[in-house]
């Protein structure tokens, strides 16, 4: 097996803060650049009068690029190294950025799409396993729960500036590829403590998935939930008789539950030696907050306090899913390992939206469809999660 990390092998106790500023800058660029990015292209190419299903089909080009950036993410890294990889994929993407400025035609943006998003996924994969790799065993939850939240923060930054940069002129992609460019000065600070991978994996990339399933599937639920919660909860909070103003707010103070709780459950999975159990009960919580809408629907505030708890559980799914990872694999494995889980993510947020979307327009459903597709993502995981921790401890 390869070493986990260079400079720092053996150091089991000790947050490496290079380390962790590096990847955290990375993830901070990909979260700012995806949330500023997705609604300023939608808007541009719907002022150009280009049909709902195109845009639609250019922005599915996100997840394609992320499932083929997946599998060979950890072969680039192995070849050239992480942080050079990580170097020439922040090169990428701030060019790619830019370049949906100088693109006329449509045309144009499905290459750029697939040029910015595997480049994106490339930083996400490798920062994911640079702090996994760095993290001490008995704080990886509380660092990967520092990771996460500012994961968030970053997504929803890119709004924010959005909202203050408008779509007109050059300025909001200016603004999206200097993000990403500013990531490159921690990451080459640290490129001497980049874990080193100096062997190939010894699986299959697919095998990955299901070699920590447990970690793998609790990403994809993570992936459906929060794309297809996040795209169509503003349908069904209208449909169920909020304003637009009050469905806004809702989304809000979801975001607010999935930053609050990163590094509290973060510290909590730290106490735990399996990490499986804290899983099943957050996807447990998760089906009963998914059930419990349409029951409070009629009243903004429980709704509102239900989904600060919720947005909580659902984001820790990524966190602990993450720590779970780490706490099992190391070096090239553990790469390849994190590559996968990016995958798992990707699928997650293609299937998501096309599930519960589909479960919101069955009839007799009474506008329930969304609460209940959801609660059934949760109610697969959780007995996936409980299932497999019985069968492990009457098999040990």
């Amino acid at each position: 097996m390869s070493q986990p990390q260079n400079g720092i092998a053996g150091d089991l106790e000790h947050i490496h803060w290079p380390s962790l500023v590096a990847a955290i800058s990375a993830i901070s660029a990909v979260g700012i650049a995806i949330g500023l990015g997705l609604p300023l292209l939608s808007i541009i190419l719907e002022k150009r009068g280009v049909p709902s299903t195109l845009i639609g089909l250019n922005t599915a080009m996100a997840g394609i690029a992320a499932m083929i950036a997946a599998p060979i993410t950890t072969k680039l890294a192995h070849n050239y190294g992480v942080a050079s990889t990580m170097l020439w994929a922040v090169f990428i993407s701030a060019v790619s950025a830019i370049g949906f400025y100088y693109a006329p035609d449509l045309w144009m943006w499905f290459p750029l799409r697939f040029a910015f998003h595997g480049a994106t996924t490339t930083l996400f994969i490798l920062s994911e396993f640079w702090i996994n790799a760095a993290s001490p065993p008995r704080k990886r939850g509380f660092v990967l729960g520092i990771y996460a939240t500012v994961l968030s923060l970053g997504f929803a930054a890119g709004p924010l500036l959005f909202s203050l940069l408008g779509s007109d002129g050059i300025a909001p992609f200016l603004v999206g590829a200097l993000a990403v460019l500013a990531a490159a000065i921690p990451i080459y600070i640290a490129r001497g403590e980049s874990p080193v991978l100096d062997e190939k994996p010894e699986l299959h990339f697919m095998r990955y998935i299901f070699l920590v399933p447990t970690a793998t599937a609790a990403v994809f639920i993570f992936g459906a939930v929060e794309a297809g919660g996040l795209s169509l909860f503003p349908i069904y909070a209208v449909r169920v008789h909020f304003s637009e103003a009050q469905a806004a707010l809702l989304l809000t103070v979801m975001g607010i539950g999935n930053v609050l709780f990163q590094i509290p459950v973060g510290l909590i999975s730290d106490r735990m030696r399996d990490k499986r159990p804290i899983l099943a009960v957050m996807a447990l919580l998760g089906m009963a907050g998914s059930l419990l809408l349409p029951v409070i629907s009629h009243n903004w505030f429980l709704m509102a306090g239900v989904l600060l708890f919720w947005g909580g559980c659902v984001s820790g799914l990524y966190t602990v899913g993450l720590a779970h990872l780490g706490s099992r694999l190391t070096g090239s494995d553990l790469a390849a390992a994190n590559a996968a889980f990016v995958f798992c993510y990707a699928v997650g947020t293609v299937a998501g939206p096309q599930v519960i979307g589909a479960a919101m327009d069955l009839p007799g459903t009474n506008n329930n469809g969304f609460s209940w597709s959801i609660a059934a993502f949760f109610g697969v995981y959780a007995v996936l999660s409980g299932g497999r921790l019985l069968f492990l401890r009457k098999q040990g």
